[in-house]
């Protein structure tokens, strides 16, 4: 079946990734920390100078990665609430679709709950359609449809283009894929729900036995769109010896949300390299993991002493392989960070990197006291 027949089947079908609303505690301040320490730059603002008078947003973007950084100016409203609950993390993680009248519809009928039915935003640059549904714990994903829209980004926002000179640029490319962590038992149900709603189909799962160390344990499910340009992973808690990540972080976050964003590059080592000449902190990797990397992982590009200096790791599946690191928390809870993800043709999600991972997720586990 074409794309087009089959967006016309199901209009959640062409989707692509619109943005990532995160809300904070301070949207100028962390919009200065996203340009100095990722290499965004500021590209439009919304706030009481654009007539929006309870919140002050920043939009940043670096290649086709769109960050809107959100903070409220009053002392009980949402916003607020949800920092005071969360903590600074991801609200909306926002997809662009043809129609989204039609997306929504299709979103409601499938049982996902409408927070906002779709509007018409519009100014002198032309107008968008937005609707909004729910999905795990507080976050939510909005239908965007741009048409003719010329503006900055979207509607009540003006062009405020700014970047911090000295840092480097990583060039960042675009979303890979957007995790979240639900509670016990709860993975199905939310993998369900993106095949009900989205019509997404399971691209692979793991199970306690391939995420485990010997203390903790998950399950995971990835959930994409027909073309794997929309992938969710599903996380949740396993029976271990221990409290796994996924328990520390529903602790901290007060209950399911986004875990982390993969964010895709097309040179990884040349990225990390400037993340980390901007004061990014990234996770560490055993040494013992690179003894006969190669053996285990096939010939690949890159030289073995170039990612052990980086601490990248590397995995493959029949189509290709990979390359990731992940950065430490974003913040001071142990909650939201990100993946560099770099693929050469692999669809893998780094299951062989899991136990080098989570011994690394460990020591840092037990630094808090959380373990």
């Amino acid at each position: 079946m074409s794309t087009m027949t089959s967006a016309k089947r199901n209009p959640l079908a062409d989707i692509d990734w619109a943005y990532l609303e995160f809300f904070v505690g301070n949207a100028k301040q962390a919009a200065h920390y996203y340009c100095s320490a990722f290499g965004f730059e500021q590209m439009a603002y919304a706030g009481p100078e654009t007539g929006v008078r309870d919140r002050a947003s920043y939009v940043l973007e670096q290649n086709k990665l769109r960050f809107v950084l959100t903070s409220s100016l009053l002392p009980d409203d949402d916003i607020s609430a949800h920092v005071r609950l969360h903590g600074d993390g991801i609200k909306d993680i926002a997809i662009l679709v043809e129609d989204a009248r039609a997306a929504h519809a299709a979103a409601v009928a499938a049982d996902a709950k409408s927070l906002l039915a779709p509007m018409e935003l519009r100014d002198n640059a032309g107008h968008i359609i937005k609707a909004t549904v729910a999905t795990y714990g507080d976050t939510v994903h909005s239908f965007i449809e741009l048409r003719d829209y010329r503006g900055a980004f979207l509607p009540g926002f003006v062009e405020a283009r700014k970047r911090v000179s000295s840092a480097r640029h990583p060039n960042l490319c675009h979303v890979d894929h957007c995790v979240g962590n639900v509670g016990w038992g709860e993975m199905d149900s939310w993998g369900d729900f993106y095949a009900r709603v989205f019509g997404f189909s399971q691209l692979v799962s793991f199970d306690d036995k391939d995420i485990s160390t010997e203390y903790t344990a998950l399950k995971s499910k990835v959930m994409t769109d027909e073309r794997h340009r929309v992938k969710f992973p599903v996380n949740e808690p396993a029976v271990g010896k221990k409290k796994s990540q996924i328990e520390e972080y529903l602790d901290f976050n007060g209950g399911p949300g986004v875990q982390h964003v993969a964010i895709a590059t097309e040179n990884i080592v040349e990225t990390i390299d400037a993340l980390k000449a901007n004061g990014v902190e990234f996770m560490d990797t055993p040494d013992a993991y690179y003894d006969d990397l190669e053996a285990r992982v096939g010939k690949i590009d890159e030289a073995v002493a170039v990612l052990r200096d980086r601490r990248i790791l590397v995995d493959r599946d029949d189509l290709g392989y990979m390359l990731q690191i992940f950065t430490k928390p974003l913040q001071d809870r142990p909650t939201l960070f990100f993946e560099i993800i770099q693929r050469k043709g692999s669809l893998s999600f780094g299951k062989g990197n899991f136990k080098a991972l989570f011994v690394s997720i460990e020591r840092e586990q037990e630094k808090r006291g959380t373990l």
